[in-house]
């Protein structure tokens, strides 16, 4: 709940914020500082993916093991679930600005272990402080920027913080590129990191805190110095008059009743009713996909028959731009065109590219090039054993990748669609393979229908980065009433991690145990649950100080004519 100045919510907040860099520079300062902590969580996200092809070929034990892969990804999300818890109680403690700073401090310690790692167990620690860091700031950062906006821009500007996410993510994959061929490639990639995380600590610690939590903490004149600083003269009396009403409100409501605790949450309506639409918003961004597409990107391109690891590394490189280009369209249409409709067009495109990635996939897998013995042969001693077991035959590549991490395909010379060779998996026989002018496969098989996975896999990016990339970041940045913001920020932010943890920890085994083509089969089916949850229980916040949410989920939460404008947006506007 806090203050605002009723505004034309059709207004485009695209051309305000273009405004706003000629009027009121400070307030871009503000959110482009605070949004580096988005920058850093697109960049892990991203660097990863292209880190883990070297990874593997310097730690061997980890090309082996599956499992082993999935922890090095996923450690980091096991320490941005209790980042984000611990986030949530340190934010409302200490403040916004010192939650951000320690975040980086995190981070920048996990970036310099991950690059002087010597095995994969220090490794994985690294990460672990990393994913602190990540966890910390990606609740922080949102609830910085919305609190230290104006209203009428406030979605533009958090959706700022998702297009850094996005421009981390572009941004990781060049840098992936410019080291491949660099000495400790996936060192650098890693390290870099760090200079980043460095850089926000200084520019965050020469930025004052967030004003409505100073008016929280009873440091009113200073959130009034710096409330003048954000709003224009005509606003600016408004907003200093509304926020402490609002904070006076919450005080009394704080000394009448106990300390806040999961009871109360969920007793109180307007904050039940707001956790249903943000925590499950967040939920379903992750479970539909998105965060195995960016970590594993390079991955699911050799699943779809790219053998080049610099090949697979070019062309995440695209699908990085696009998605940072989707951010891009964010900021212009979420003030515009509404989360509600934009979430439920987004989820639709999403289910359209699942459905695409599902049969190409299923294609390449039923049409992969056979195992030839007289190919096989030809590799005399380099033979898959799991192959020279089988006596039955009816062999395939897929059959071949499947069969152990032990295996490997090496495609015929005449034409790579043809029948090759089953071979023991390692440097000598990936040697002799591509010394005969053949390409080697250990992750996916070549397909003649691969180019146009790649177009599905960044169809899939363009309608899941406008809508579902941005909106659960701006949703659990404005729903929340101010009492209880931190501690619902970081559950929001916390279940985000949680799936997250849980979608990719499960990919790559799940692409082993029933195929690539029916695993983006179930998260295209779990977006189609998605559309229905947005329909049925997310509000319309277009256009609305946080205090109207605050007052139309006091009223109801279902609307399933989600094309209109909601009764609270109305009356804001009157």
């Amino acid at each position: 709940m806090e203050g605002g100045v009723h505004t034309d919510a059709d207004l485009s907040a695209f051309r305000e914020c273009l405004a706003l860099s000629w009027k009121n520079p400070y307030v871009l300062r503000l959110a482009f500082s605070a949004g580096i902590g988005g920058l850093l969580f697109g960049y892990d996200t991203g660097v990863i993916s292209g880190a883990l092809l070297y990874i593997r070929d310097d730690f061997k034990a980890v090309d082996r093991k599956t499992w082993l892969q999935e922890a090095i990804v996923s450690m980091a999300l096991a320490g941005a679930i209790i980042g984000a818890a611990v986030g949530g109680w340190i934010n409302d403690r200490f403040g916004r600005r010192i939650a951000i700073m320690l975040a980086d401090a995190l981070f920048f310690a996990g970036s310099v272990i991950m690059a002087a790692a010597g095995n994969p167990a220090i490794l994985i620690v690294g990460r672990v402080f990393v994913g602190l860091g990540v966890g910390m700031a990606s609740m922080a950062s949102p609830l910085y920027i919305s609190e230290a906006s104006p209203t009428k821009v406030r979605g533009a500007l958090v959706g700022l913080n998702s297009f850094l996410i996005t421009g981390g993510q572009f941004l990781s994959y060049l840098i992936n590129l410019a080291f491949t061929k660099a000495p400790g490639t996936w060192r650098w990639m890693l390290g870099v990191a760090a200079m980043p995380a460095f850089i926000q600590i200084i520019l965050m610690f020469m930025l004052p805190e967030s004003p409505r939590w100073l008016f929280r903490k009873g440091r009113a004149e200073e959130g009034e110095a710096i409330m003048r600083r954000i709003y224009s003269p005509e606003e600016v009396e408004g907003e200093i008059q509304a926020l402490k009403e609002s904070v006076e409100t919450e005080i009394k409501e704080a000394e009448s009743s106990d300390k806040v605790s999961m009871v109360q949450l969920f007793k109180t309506p307007t904050v039940r009713r707001a956790l249903y639409a943000g925590l499950g918003l967040a939920i379903f961004q992750q479970f539909v996909g998105i965060n195995t597409v960016m970590y594993y990107s390079p991955t699911i391109v050799q699943l779809a028959g790219i053998a080049s690891n610099q090949t697979a590394l070019l062309l995440s490189l695209v699908t990085a731009g696009l998605n940072a280009f989707g951010s891009i369209v964010s900021i212009y249409f979420i003030d515009k065109t509404g989360r509600k409709k934009l979430s439920i067009i987004s989820l639709s495109g999403v289910v359209v590219s699942l459905a695409l990635l599902t049969v190409i996939f299923h294609e390449t897998e039923v049409h992969s090039p056979v195992i030839s013995p007289l190919e096989t042969r030809h590799f005399n001693g380099t033979i898959c054993p799991n192959y020279s077991a089988d006596l039955n035959g009816g062999w395939t590549c897929v059959k071949c990748l499947k069969a152990s991490a032990d295996c490997g395909f090496c495609a015929s010379r005449a034409d790579k669609l043809l029948p090759g060779a089953c071979l023991i998996s390692n440097d000598t026989t990936k040697g002799q393979c591509k010394g005969e002018q053949r390409l080697w496969y250990t992750r996916g098989c070549p397909s003649k229908a691969g180019w146009v996975a790649i177009a599905g896999l960044a169809l899939y990016i363009i309608f899941f980065s406008p809508g579902m990339g941005t909106v659960p970041w701006v949703l659990n940045s404005e729903i929340y009433p101010l009492r209880y913001r931190g501690i619902c920020g970081g559950m929001a932010s916390t279940a985000v991690w949680v799936s997250n943890l849980i979608v990719t920890q499960s990919f790559l085994s799940l692409t082993k145990a029933i195929g690539t083509s029916w695993t983006f089969m179930l998260f295209g089916v779990i977006a189609v649950v998605a559309i229905v949850f947005v329909i049925i229980f997310v509000p319309e916040t277009k256009g609305l100080p946080i205090e109207e949410v605050e007052k139309m989920l006091e009223k109801r939460t279902l609307n399933f004519k989600f094309w209109q404008r909601s009764s609270g947006s109305s009356e804001s506007k009157k």
